[in-house]
């Protein structure tokens, strides 16, 4: 579909996008531009190179058919200083009407060039949510005409801890267009972003390619925090019959050291750390001496090891943890020998913070992860509340209704194989 036939942006944006490479508008492109020039509030879901800060800067510049008056009309939120530029880049070549001033916020050793620039006229602003409301607070930043809030690479503010400057950014706007954008939509984005979502449209666009990688079967399982990693993890182990060997994934040298405090606990967890750092911890210089050691059924490493191991023939790989670099998880996961037998499983355990990774992961393996069902008898812990006071919204203003239903690859309601079931329901002893 051309850009002409369906999406009405006007004819100088026509011609940029033309220029720009931009034959057809992308799937998300197609399903949310014209809602969002219609007026109406939309969060959009979709990976890396879905096309999603080009859907949105097309649709802010169509707005502008007319000279500007240099007050915040857009305000753009997104997680850091190399966002920001990114963004401005895509409106720079795009842009055919020079005389839309552009200006960014975010960290730098003093705030007085961003002043300045804001009070020189700025028509969009492109800001860290931490960095807009400093301006803000200090009557920098109008926000008085703004039509169109944007939060960009929503999940990612949110994994920063920078949901209350986007709340009491959204609550002094008096009122506006809502546009958010995310690869990942849980819980945590969803509480963020409710009190000021009017009636949203929800399009989520998943595009998981061909598989590339010859994996292990992988299961994934959503847990809300690290308390519940923990139990859950202690769980699994306590069944001595099933989990034969096992290799635990964590990020830090602590977290393993945690990890291994915890299981040792049980009298049935006998847990071992994969080139110890400190005296007095059980260890193995090498997975070949793990696998072994016959009381020795856990095998906990740190992500921090760049070494790469040999995890041939260990039954169960465990994340308990998501390393930073997905190429990190792959490069575990690849199989590597043609062994017959029963295979390697892959387990993890990933909290909202995390999903966005598990996502990148999926799109670069061709694979989506099965969800696993939490166990009935699994303690939940639950989550401290902070203590900070809700923002007070503008008075005649009240939060939107929960506005998205539970996908149906969030409903936990897979039909696995035999095996699978098995496995996972602890009842077949591994060979």
């Amino acid at each position: 579909m051309a850009w002409s036939n369906k999406i009405k942006l006007n004819k100088q944006l026509q011609r940029s996008v033309a220029e720009a490479g931009y034959a057809a508008p992308t799937e998300i492109q197609q399903r949310i531009m014209p809602r969002i020039i219609g007026g109406q509030d939309v969060v959009a879901v979709g990976p890396e190179g879905a096309g999603k800060t080009t859907t949105y800067v097309l649709t802010v510049l169509n707005r502008f058919s007319y000279a500007p008056d240099g007050v915040p009309q857009v305000l753009i939120l997104v997680p850091d200083q190399e966002a920001v530029e990114a963004v401005i880049e895509k409106f720079d070549l795009l842009n055919k009407n020079k005389s839309i001033s552009i200006v960014g916020l975010y960290a730098t050793p003093g705030m007085q060039d961003q002043l300045d620039a804001l009070a020189d006229g700025a028509d969009i602003v492109v800001a860290t949510p931490d960095r807009a409301r400093a301006i803000y607070l200090k009557l920098g930043l109008n926000l008085n005409k703004i039509e169109v809030l944007i939060v960009d690479d929503a999940d990612r503010i949110v994994k920063q801890g920078l949901q209350l400057p986007v709340a009491e950014l959204a609550n002094s706007i008096t009122k506006a267009q809502h546009l958010v954008f995310t690869e990942v939509l849980h819980d945590k984005l969803s509480k963020m972003i409710d009190p000021f979502m009017r009636l949203p449209s929800v399009v989520e666009v998943e595009e998981i390619g061909e598989a590339q990688l010859n994996i292990h079967p992988q299961m994934l399982y959503h847990v809300p925090n690290f308390g519940t990693k923990l139990n859950l993890l202690n769980l699994f182990m306590q069944d001595d019959e099933l989990f034969t060997k096992t290799v635990v994934f964590a990020n830090t040298k602590q977290t393993a050291e945690h990890i291994y405090k915890n299981l040792q606990t049980a009298k049935n967890n006998p847990v071992g750390l994969y080139n110890p750092w400190t005296a007095g911890y059980q260890g193995f210089v090498s997975v070949d001496d793990f696998k072994n050691a016959g009381q020795i059924r856990i095998l906990i490493v740190a992500n921090e090891n760049e070494e790469e191991i040999d995890l041939s023939g260990i039954p169960f790989l465990l994340h308990f943890d998501l390393p930073a670099d997905k190429d990190t998880f792959l490069n575990r996961m690849v199989v590597r020998t043609a062994e017959t037998g029963e295979e390697t499983l892959s387990i993890t355990f990933a909290t909202d913070l995390e999903l966005g990774l598990v996502k990148k992961i999926e799109q670069a393996s061709g694979q989506k992860f099965p969800i696993g069902e939490l166990p009935d008898y699994l303690v939940i812990v639950k989550e401290k509340k902070k203590t900070e006071e809700k923002p007070v919204l503008p008075k005649g203003d009240e939060p939107g209704a929960a506005f998205h239903e539970k996908k149906a690859s969030n409903a936990k309601n897979y039909n696995y194989s035999s095996g699978q079931k098995a496995k996972m329901n602890m009842k077949k002893k591994h060979g």
